[in-house]
């Protein structure tokens, strides 16, 4: 099984739109408190552009983990689900046939099918804007947290891509290295919430002085559990209730491959050094030019 590889940050200018966010994020009068800080991070559609499941729905069915009709089933299910609201009905419904479907499926495969095309089908769809958040909360020291209601061995290895260590996820029930189609956990509404309550007391963290980022009116709960909640592209009712609640609303709308922001990192340090090089040479041939000229005023 091929090992998640874990993104190297790179050293990017922040964006104008991250300013108004971290000015008072970072403000110097903040006085330091004993407890930490946390930053709480949706996956779908908030630090990805899309669906973690049906983005890993292909390669499952290609390793035989499913039929073409179940693709086909879950395809439909997951658009009908982003296109429309998504209340407790619609979303224990897909609860119910997440469970049906995953019945059986050896967890060695999962992990191996997911760590195979991670990089493929991941990578290129990862906001950048995403990207840049969780780089200044690591620099600031704040605990970065995925909370997904994916399943535990999807969202782990993107998390380790992010170089994100801590997840809350959907847990499945295992039995003799197979999926029993029995949800342990289901990381959901209320109960993203309450897994984030209880992480910050196991954790010392202070949810007052945390943040929170989802696209999705079901995370109303997880937003509201910390000091300050952000909007990240919602839909329709999530922004009525931003408004209502003074969240502000960012735009996430970059999706960039983690390789091209790495290679944009040498290109302009490469840039920066030639410019030395050339001053030091033109200061070098300045200094040898007066040398010269004093040589021949002596003379």
């Amino acid at each position: 099984m091929d090992k998640v590889t874990t993104r190297v940050k790179a050293s990017v200018p922040r964006k104008s739109w991250e300013l108004s966010v971290y000015d008072h994020y970072m403000s110097p009068n903040e006085s330091a408190a004993t407890s930490r800080q946390g930053a709480f991070f949706d996956l779908d559609k908030t630090i990805i552009a899309r669906s973690s499941v049906l983005a890993f729905a292909t390669p499952f069915a290609r390793a035989g983990l499913m039929s073409k009709s179940t693709l086909l089933k879950s395809i439909y299910s997951q658009l009908l689900f982003s296109l429309s609201s998504a209340d407790a009905d619609k979303t224990e419904k897909l609860r119910a046939q997440l469970s049906e479907m995953v019945a059986g499926w050896p967890i060695d495969e999962v992990k191996e099918v997911v760590n195979e095309t991670l990089h493929k089908l991941i990578e290129p769809i990862i906001f950048e804007e995403a990207l840049d958040l969780i780089e200044e909360h690591q620099a600031a020291g704040r605990e970065v947290v995925i909370v997904s209601s994916s399943g535990e061995e999807v969202v782990r290895p993107i998390a380790a891509l992010l170089g994100v260590k801590s997840v809350i996820a959907t847990r499945m029930r295992v039995e003799d290295g197979k999926y029993t189609g029995e949800i342990e956990y289901y990381a959901f509404g209320q109960a993203k919430a309450d897994a984030i309550i209880e992480f910050a007391r196991d954790h010392n963290i202070d949810l007052a002085d945390s943040v929170a980022y989802s696209d999705s009116m079901t995370d109303v709960p997880m937003l509201s559990s910390v000091g300050r909640g952000y909007a990240v592209n919602p839909d329709k009712e999530l922004r009525r209730v931003a408004i209502e609640k003074g969240w502000k609303v960012l735009t996430f709308k970059q999706p960039i491959s983690i390789q091209d922001r790495l290679d944009a990192v040498p290109k302009k340090s490469l840039v920066i050094a030639g410019a030395g090089v050339a001053i030091v040479g033109l200061l070098a041939l300045a200094t040898g030019s007066r040398k010269k000229k004093s040589r021949t005023t002596t003379a």
